[in-house]
């Protein structure tokens, strides 16, 4: 995303999702990793640096920031994904228990009829009727009644029981989400800083130093496959309305955590631009290089989704003529650049 010079394996690191249990590990782990790695940072800027080495540092707190961006969504997307699995369980828990509370009811009813015929005995009962046939009659009919009123308490006993777990279940992992997100959150506000200092070391260079550091995205891009130095026609009209959308987003600022419309941060562009669609993509980068077909780079279209490094930490939306469109990092606005400004690890056709 930011450095516009190949950056190194090194520190590098793959966001994996699971089942419940480890999605939360997953998440705090990253933030874990990311926290070391910014705690390694240098708080200032070396009096001696060169402004390649200044402008290298700063690409390191942005491709950092990046990444802690990336584990924050993931794990708010999580979060959203346990509310909407508690909300559901809680309403089928409360409709359950209503059916229960009728059904007791009804079975209350039958106990209370029986306790006010005195409790006699059955046989007893038939012997006094005036009308043997009729009360056999009744008392099958009271029978099948019962039965089928028992098993149906017992169905919805074991159903509620059965809930309560789900609930319970839930509720348990969306406190550990939310223990999760609130750790990223703080994790966040640490980038934030060391945004602000990469903001501050970029200051101390000279004006021509941050034009070139700006415009280096836009030289460093190698050799293009021939098949993209056209603007290629779009896959479909779905792909054709998000590319829409993209251009129509840029110039808006990068923003932490956003995905539209007044701002966005990487993959909360790419989700926005296919909406407008009316295609639904994940939130993060590292989940929408996964929906669908993989591509080689040399067949691109406009619409397809470039992803970025190893760990897809980044990504932006090919536009055609070798070009992508992509919120950069904070403090730039979306803007168009080479496809080939980091190293691409996968190209998505939606």
């Amino acid at each position: 995303m930011v450095s516009h010079r190949r950056p190194s394996q090194s520190g590098r690191s793959a966001l994996r999702s699971g089942p419940r249990g480890s999605a939360v590990a997953a998440v705090s782990l990253a933030a874990a990793t990311t926290a070391v790695a910014l705690g390694a940072a240098p708080a200032g800027a070396d009096p001696q640096a060169t402004p390649e080495a200044t402008r290298a540092q700063v690409d390191r707190l942005f491709e950092q920031a990046e990444r802690a961006t990336e584990s924050y969504n993931k794990a708010g997307e999580r979060v959203t994904e346990l509310r909407t699995l508690l909300d559901s369980a809680q309403d089928r828990a409360a409709r359950g228990q209503e059916r229960v509370n009728t059904m007791r009811g009804a079975l209350g009813s039958l106990a209370g009829a029986q306790y006010r015929s005195g409790g006699v005995d059955p046989a007893l009962a038939l012997l006094l009727s005036s009308d043997p046939d009729g009360y056999l009659e009744k008392a099958a009919v009271l029978d099948r009644v019962g039965a089928r009123q028992s098993g149906a308490l017992k169905e919805l006993g074991l159903a509620q029981r059965s809930l309560g777990q789900v609930r319970s279940e839930a509720a348990r992992d969306l406190a550990e989400l939310e223990r999760s997100r609130a750790s990223v959150a703080r994790h966040k506000r640490t980038v934030e800083g060391r945004l602000a200092e990469a903001r501050r070391l970029l200051n101390t260079l000279t004006e021509a130093d941050r034009a070139s550091y700006d415009r280096a995205s836009r030289s460093d891009r190698g050799e293009l496959p021939g098949a993209l130095s056209g603007p290629g026609a779009p896959p479909s009209a779905r792909a054709a309305a998000a590319v829409q959308a993209a251009q129509r987003a840029v110039g808006r600022p990068y923003m932490w955590g956003a995905n539209g419309p007044s701002g966005f941060d990487c993959s909360g562009l790419t989700q926005w631009a296919y909406a407008q669609a009316g295609v639904g993509l994940p939130r993060t980068s590292q989940a929408q290089r996964h929906v669908g077909a993989r591509v080689p780079l040399s067949q691109a279209r406009p619409g397809d989704l470039v992803a970025y490094r190893d760990d897809a930490s980044h990504i932006g939306m090919y536009v055609g003529n070798g070009q992508v469109i992509h919120a950069p990092y904070p403090g730039a606005s979306v803007r168009y650049d080479p496809v080939g400004m980091l190293p691409v690890s996968s190209v998505t056709r939606v």
